[in-house]
């Protein structure tokens, strides 16, 4: 008995499926991958992880892992970027609401290290890899640099140099974090600091105490396709910001 040929259309179909399936497999081992190292780069840093600990994290062999990555340094930097860009694609929005650049820096900085918190182990993960992993080049670069350009060009920020300010900010925000995380502290810890170096780009005592503490809008899960895997710690309070602006 005659089977009819498979039509043209039928096997260009055919094969855009096992196109789609195969693209989807690769992707889902590449996330796999990537949220091992989470746990392996937040344990041991960047300088101890070894390609090993991660073949064995993410329960693929050898081959798998040169599939996708050369070096233990682009597993880093992949992470570093592909998670940076989840958080930022969350909080710029936010952050984009205020029109005023202190509120704006403020905001950013504030919501950044809430995210580290709801999410301590991307917080361990960032402060063990460092500013220069974990920002530069990043979002989190860009859109700081833009707030800060802005808050000079408007005079808003009495400074004279924008890569010092940025560079007081991010030291506030990684080293915040990991205080945050490991170390006994208050509930004002980031409020405290935005307070401290707004007063330091210029801005009165009052004012900055103002905006450090100023209501921000809530935060909803990050839903990035690693964000959206890892354990949450309970959100941050908002009752201290209420508080002290009463």
């Amino acid at each position: 008995m005659n089977h009819p040929e498979a039509s043209p259309t039928t096997a260009t179909e055919s094969e855009d499926h096992r196109s789609r399936v195969g693209a989807a497999r690769r992707e889902k081992t590449r996330l796999r991958l990537l949220e091992s190292a989470l746990s392996v780069f937040a344990n041991k840093g960047p300088d101890e992880a070894m390609i090993e600990d991660f073949i064995a994290a993410a329960g693929v062999a050898r081959g798998t892992f040169y599939n996708y990555f050369r070096t233990t340094s682009e597993l880093l930097a992949a992470v570093s970027g592909q998670m940076s860009d989840e958080v930022l694609c969350v909080v710029d929005p936010l952050v984009q609401h205020f029109d005023d650049p202190a509120e704006r820096v403020a905001a950013g900085t504030r919501l950044y290290m809430e995210m580290a918190h709801r999410y301590p182990l991307w917080g361990m993960f960032i402060t063990r890899v460092g500013a220069r992993l974990a920002s530069r080049g990043k979002l989190l670069d860009v859109y700081l640099n833009r707030d800060i350009a802005s808050g000079m060009k408007s005079r808003r920020f009495a400074v004279a140099n924008a890569l010092v300010t940025r560079d007081i900010v991010l030291g506030s925000i990684f080293y915040g974090i990991e205080t945050m995380l490991t170390e006994p502290t208050h509930e004002h810890h980031a409020e405290e600091l935005v307070a401290t170096f707004l007063r330091g780009m210029g801005l009165d005592a009052a004012e900055a105490q103002r905006i450090a503490f100023m209501p921000l809008p809530p935060v909803g899960p990050i839903q990035g396709p690693i964000f959206s895997r890892l354990p949450q710690a309970a959100p941050l309070t908002r009752k201290r910001q209420r508080s002290a602006l009463q």
